[in-house]
């Protein structure tokens, strides 16, 4: 049996993973609650042999799916969490929820997680009609919205035994990352200050919203003086209340802090911290500072990439029906100016990669966690049209149409091929740790999360 026998076996299959991952798009469940999606894995992955162990790293909905013996060790992760807010009807060129205020797969992790298991699959098919020797093991990874899921399973050592490990992440074209996904950290920024009447005894009151306010000011400002690719972004998530004429004694915002290295991320944390003491000292409050999360940078491992590159051209790429293009115009045309659309609204042709993996990608992802401690490949594949951002209805509404289960299809035939790739050649798995060695300088992996931050006790401050 060669590739082409895999890539074909999946192919065959498609369409009960195309169930599966609709599932998932139709029971959306938000970081930590992913019990519905997890039952739904579990079956499928029972009825394909494989060992399953519900619950890890204390984390309820994480999982671990296990088949085979022996070296290669070869590991897959899947994400499955969706979005609050995002909740839209599948198909529809308009924003139209399916229920108020509901969730929704706006990161197309219902694609991600079943592209994965595909890889996984079609791995054990290949080992087992061969008589080859191998383990494969699959991750069920949530919480990656938010909750840093894998970053917990890292610290517990979930990935320890693994040699290499593969994913993916639905995008709008085909490609390998240019660069690492940034290290960020997660902070809660709560001001207490005094409440008093407004205009009877304004003297008397000290307001945490101003402290909160000129805290966001300094920020603003500081966002001239930090490197290009980091980022900062913040919610308010308490304003002290909906009275004027009452001076606010309390309120509170939800930071995110991001640079391409830990050292930068360090840096630029105390910075904002300074920021919010002295927002507090100039209204006379007081600030608490309570770090909730974070993750590491990812680690890109050329051996690696350049063989899911390989297949990557060599797969033949998803074909676009004729009403794919025309359900993917409208969608673009909700998103930019006409003269902004170009001719071909999907973008199948993978990407030239950028072999020096210098370009930081502006976003995070706790697979860098996991990159920390084996190798890790990843590729991005195109499962909604030119233009379409994540994070958005519009990702929602492609989540079930036929191009998006065309690159997810693509995505774990791609992955299946890489994994099949490495087992064949275990000269592979050890350049690949000499560069990862050699990428993290041979530190060993450091945990972003303190050991008492939970699960748990993130879930409570953060739904």
């Amino acid at each position: 049996m060669n590739k082409l026998t895999v890539i074909q076996y999946l192919e065959e299959r498609a369409a009960d993973f195309y169930t599966l991952s609709d599932k998932i798009w139709e029971n959306a469940e938000i970081r930590f609650r992913e019990k519905q999606s997890v039952q739904d894995y579990a079956a499928f992955l029972k009825d394909e042999g494989f060992t399953i162990t519900v619950g890890m790293a204390g984390l309820k909905t994480g999982f671990r799916a296990e088949w085979g013996s022996g070296k290669p060790v070869i590991g897959f992760l899947g994400e499955y969490d969706a979005l609050p807010g995002m909740s839209q009807k599948a198909g529809v060129c308009v924003k139209e929820p399916l229920e108020s205020d509901g969730n929704g797969h706006g990161c197309g992790h219902n694609l991600l997680g079943v592209g994965s298991l595909m890889g996984a699959v079609g791995l054990k098919h290949y080992l087992e009609t061969e008589g080859k020797s191998g383990t494969v093991v699959f991750f069920g990874c949530p919480a990656e919205e938010g909750g840093s899921g894998k970053t917990f399973m890292a610290r517990e050592g979930c990935f320890d035994k693994l040699d290499v490990a593969f994913c993916w992440h639905p995008h709008n074209c085909n490609m390998m990352p240019p660069g690492p996904f940034l290290a960020n950290v997660s902070v809660r920024y709560t001001f207490t200050g005094k409440a008093s009447h407004a205009a009877a005894a304004p003297e008397a009151g000290r307001s945490a919203l101003d402290a909160l306010e000129l805290m966001n000011i300094g920020v603003q400002f500081l966002r001239e003086h930090i490197p290009s690719s980091a980022r900062i972004h913040y919610a308010i998530t308490d304003a002290g209340g909906i009275s004027p004429n009452i001076v606010q004694s309390h309120a509170s915002a939800l930071y995110q802090i991001r640079a391409p290295f830990a050292p930068e991320l360090s840096e630029l944390y105390e910075r904002v911290n300074n920021i919010a003491k002295g927002a507090a000292m100039m209204t006379d409050t007081q600030v608490e500072i309570k770090f909730l999360k974070g993750t590491s940078n990812t680690v890109l491992i050329p051996a690696l990439d350049e063989i899911m590159y390989k297949n990557m051209c060599e797969i033949p790429n998803p074909v676009e029906r004729a009403d794919d293009i025309a359900f993917a115009r409208e969608i673009v045309k909700t998103q930019m100016s006409a003269d902004r659309i170009s001719e071909n609204v999907f973008d199948i042709k993978p990407k030239q990669w950028n072999k020096t993996g210098n370009i930081p990608i502006p976003g995070s992802s706790d697979v860098g966690d996991v990159s920390w401690i084996c190798p890790v490949s990843q590729c991005g594949i195109g499962t909604w049209p030119v233009g379409t951002a994540a994070h958005s209805w519009q990702a929602v509404s492609c989540g079930k149409s036929d191009f998006a289960h065309k690159g997810m299809l693509y995505a774990g035939q791609i992955i299946a091929a890489t994994a099949i790739d490495v087992c064949n050649n275990p000269e592979i798995i050890e350049t690949a740790c000499e560069q990862l060695k050699e990428k993290t300088g041979n530190h060993p992996y450091h945990c972003p999360i303190p050991p008492e931050i939970t699960p748990e006790l993130l879930q409570s401050e953060i739904t």
